[in-house]
């Protein structure tokens, strides 16, 4: 096949998908990775898409590259947050065994969590630090704490979250994308996250509606890999077994 007429069918695959991946690619086209990932570049240079962690996103979509920080995200949505928070925090029970990731979505569940009597572990310095005050038993996990997000990644992160076994666990994202997943900017904060929902019998993702269709430079669990926990749904995404509404 001629390098323009695979350029054509990239480019109708992203017209149909928004958003593929680099083995999606080989697999339609018959190619190998590295010729895969030549198009995407020869493709993202003459702007006819944007080329992201592991494959391509349609030139038009909504692409989050930059994190912002917790004090610039905590009033984002906070009344959807809060909704979808309350909500979460009303899945713990007792005898769970809970992870609860760095984010503002899962730093609002701490407010409706004194009651209750479970173990928490986090990589979230701010989380541990109010679960603990509220009196429950809770573990931090250690590693490299990164600024922005005030969560703990890396290596040593890793290596702990891997020896133990959550009934329930409580993610942020930047993203969700049927065909890209969860994405978060950071690949640090991916690795951690995606190591953490490996861990975890239930995975539930917390997002408002304004993440829907948006992508970011890495992946961490693929679409349906966890329970997704939202104010409302957007479209193209409907209420079943992977999205629950949270109601107010």
């Amino acid at each position: 096949m001629l390098t323009e007429q695979r350029f054509e069918k990239i480019l109708a695959l992203l017209e149909e998908k928004r958003s593929i991946t680099v083995a999606e690619l080989t697999a339609f086209l018959g190619i190998s990775e590295s010729t895969a990932r030549r198009d995407i570049t020869a493709l993202d240079r003459s702007g006819k898409l944007t080329k992201v962690f592991g494959g391509a996103v349609a030139k038009d979509s909504s692409y989050v590259m930059q994190e912002p920080t917790v004090a610039q995200k905590v009033e984002i949505q906070k009344e959807e947050k809060l909704r979808i928070a309350r909500f979460a925090a009303d899945l713990i029970e007792d005898t769970d065994f809970v992870y609860l990731d760095a984010g503002t979505t899962t730093g609002y569940m701490v407010e409706f969590l004194a009651q209750k009597k479970t173990t928490f572990v986090t990589n979230a310095v701010a989380h541990a630090q109010r679960l603990a005050a509220q009196g429950n038993k809770v573990f931090l996990v250690g590693g490299e704490l990164k600024s922005t997000t005030e969560a703990v990644i890396g290596a040593q992160a890793m290596e702990t979250l891997q020896k133990y076994h959550f009934t329930k666990g409580f993610f942020g994202t930047n993203g969700i994308s049927k065909t890209a997943g969860f994405t978060t900017p950071d690949a640090g904060e991916a690795q951690v996250k995606r190591t953490a929902m490996h861990q975890c019998r239930t995975g539930y993702i917390l997002a408002d509606s304004t993440k829907f269709g948006n992508i970011s430079a890495v992946t961490f669990a693929p679409f349906g890999s966890g329970v997704i926990l939202t104010e409302k749904t957007a479209d193209g995404y409907e209420a079943g077994e992977h999205l629950i509404v949270c109601e107010a």
